[in-house]
């Protein structure tokens, strides 16, 4: 099945405790249909401090499902997203305004 949502697409949380952050997919799992959002669904880790690195608490995105993201159009707004064919090419197109959202 074709990827809707892939790695630098800017998105919105559509559900959860960050709902109407945005930020841009950092890695997808799709065997697992979740994806790591840069400042999104964030938890505190606890490290070891070791030479190359300090120790501490540290703050670190966790995987969101791919369910609860939306990809963002040109103005903006969630948008739900399509496959078309343009010059015998699949490409991927928001239903909202019909703007190619690959380059």
């Amino acid at each position: 099945m074709a990827a809707k949502l892939r790695k630098g697409d800017k998105v919105v949380v559509l559900a959860g405790k960050d709902k109407g952050k945005e930020g841009v997919i950092a890695s997808v799992d799709p065997k697992t249909s979740k994806a790591v959002v840069d400042g999104v669904n964030m938890a505190i880790r606890h490290s070891k401090q070791t030479q190359a690195s300090q120790g501490g608490r540290l703050p670190k995105a966790m995987p969101i499902d791919l369910s609860n993201l939306a990809v963002l159009d040109l103005n903006g707004k969630a948008t739900r997203v399509g496959f078309r064919f343009d010059e015998g090419k699949k490409v991927r197109f928001a239903k909202t305004t019909g703007d190619v959202i690959d380059a």
